[in-house]
């Protein structure tokens, strides 16, 4: 599987038409495949050629370097990159333990010019520079440095050389493509609700990072979502379309960015061109849908064991599972479905939960939770925090053990209040985790069993309403 998501992007960087501007595709994993075009002028024989324009987080092993239309044969003898772009505090490492020249310019005082022996630069250790001027010891400039000349064998940006063997003459716009860090986008959902209702607004937004070290100008953007299989280098310790159409066709206007399969994963491409400035954060509405069905979800899991465990046998610790806690979940869950004016694979992201106050129409958020890569047609369930007006009470009233027999039973009593003004459910949650072979000897409400270990009563309470469920496990081992 890994060296088939590395073919997909080996070939996604060659696959993509060539064009004059940049083209990106960015994956949510912090790096993005580049696509750009080079002027290339070779000459018989070995010529050296530079691009001074590279982003400072490149891969230099993911180059590609081709001419597009196969006309011209050539081959790349020696790659080098730099990436040590002269800087004030580069410049002043460079020349520790030497003499340079100080700018000083004052108010109401002439310009001056003073000399100062760079004790420390500070670069490698992060600290203040030392400067020794006319014998005394300073932290600090004196004032702007005058640096001597280095040569030519200085960068001002990261830059990428080739040593190009040519067997003739050749001038031709090459195709540069490379993978390159810096580069992150996660989706963001905004959900609107009446204050009473079920009917719901949906919003998507894309938020593209560039810390490339470069900007893109004028750059076709793709986005990937899924993950991909991708070897991460050590770290230092300090540091379909379809539905999209539709919706946008409700609101009479051109889809902002499309979406369809890619492999195994979804491509989605941003519509019109933008500009992507170093260190900038930009976003773009991918998707809107109205009139979305969703549903509040009440659950009481009372059981206060912080993280449930197969196999707490009452020998062990016979009072495990027996505390409670009263706070009932509110889910939020809805259909990805285009019966449910979605339908759209919706890539992983941070969703908001807004709901409209009925008595002046302002906007308030009630929570916010996050979404994984959900397929259409699949359930989206969300959990936004606790209700205020919904209690839930759990004890145990019964415990008998017969270890001779390996048989034990438990009992317990759920009780649930409903404070609010209207009717809900409540889906109480039970967790049968002291042994794989359990029996509902006696119960109160009917279940359903949700798993090998889970159970759950689904229980109507009117406005000011307290209902009781109980009931009694047996366990054998």
């Amino acid at each position: 599987m890994k060296n088939k998501n590395l073919l997909s992007i080996l070939l996604l960087l060659t696959a993509m038409p060539l064009n004059a501007e940049p083209a990106l595709t960015v994956y949510n994993q912090n790096f993005a495949v580049v696509r750009e075009t080079v002027p290339l002028d070779l000459k018989a024989g070995v010529t050296e050629s530079l691009y001074s324009d590279m982003v400072s987080h490149l891969e230099p092993d993911s180059v590609i370097l081709r001419d597009p239309t196969g006309k011209s044969k050539f081959q790349i003898l020696e790659q080098s990159y730099r990436n040590d772009p002269v800087t004030q505090q580069l410049l002043l490492s460079l020349f520790e333990g030497k003499t340079i020249d100080f700018f000083i310019k004052e108010a109401n005082k002439p310009d001056a010019t003073v000399q100062g022996k760079i004790i420390r630069s500070g670069y490698k250790t992060n600290t203040q520079p030392v400067i020794e001027v006319r014998g005394k010891l300073q932290f600090s400039l004196p004032g702007l440095p005058i640096f001597p000349s280095l040569g030519d064998d200085t960068v001002l940006n990261p830059t990428l050389t080739w040593k190009i063997e040519s067997a003739k003459e050749a001038k031709f716009d090459a195709e540069l493509a490379y993978v390159t860090g810096g580069f992150t986008w996660e989706a963001d959902y905004n959900l609107v609700a009446p204050e009473n209702g079920n009917i719901v607004d949906l919003v998507g937004w894309v938020t593209i990072k560039n810390e490339s070290g470069k900007t893109f100008k004028e750059a076709r953007v793709k986005l990937m979502a899924g993950e991909v299989n991708k070897i991460q280098p050590p770290q230092p310790e300090a540091r379909r379309g379809y539905a999209m159409k539709a919706m946008a066709a409700v609101a009479d206007i051109a889809a902002p960015v499309s979406e369809r399969a890619f492999d195994e994963f979804h491509l989605y491409t941003l519509a019109n061109k933008t500009t992507l400035r170093d260190q900038e954060t930009k976003q773009v509405e991918f998707v809107r849908a109205a009139a979305v069905k969703m549903e509040r979800v009440y659950v009481y899991d009372g059981a206060q064991i912080g993280g449930w465990q197969l196999g707490m046998t009452f020998g062990g610790d016979p009072g495990y599972g027996a505390e409670s806690n009263k706070k009932v979940a509110v889910y939020r869950e809805f259909r990805n479905s285009l019966e449910n004016n979605l339908g759209v694979p919706l890539p992983k992201g941070r969703v908001r939960f807004y709901t409209q106050d009925s008595a002046d129409q302002s906007l308030q958020f009630v929570g916010e939770n996050s979404l994984a890569h959900t397929p259409k047609d699949e359930l989206v369930r969300l959990y936004t925090g606790d209700s205020f007006d919904l209690v839930g009470e759990r004890k145990r009233i019964d415990l008998k053990v017969n270890e001779s027999n390996h048989q034990a039973s438990e009992s317990f009593e759920i009780k649930l209040r409903n404070h609010k003004k209207e009717s809900v459910e409540i889906r109480v949650v039970e967790h049968l985790f002291r042994w794989t072979r359990w029996e509902i000897k006696d119960k109160s409400t009917p279940f359903e069993k949700k798993d090998a270990q889970t159970i759950e009563f689904r229980v109507p309470l009117k406005p000011d309403q307290e209902q009781t469920v109980t009931y009694t496990v047996g366990y054998s081992w």
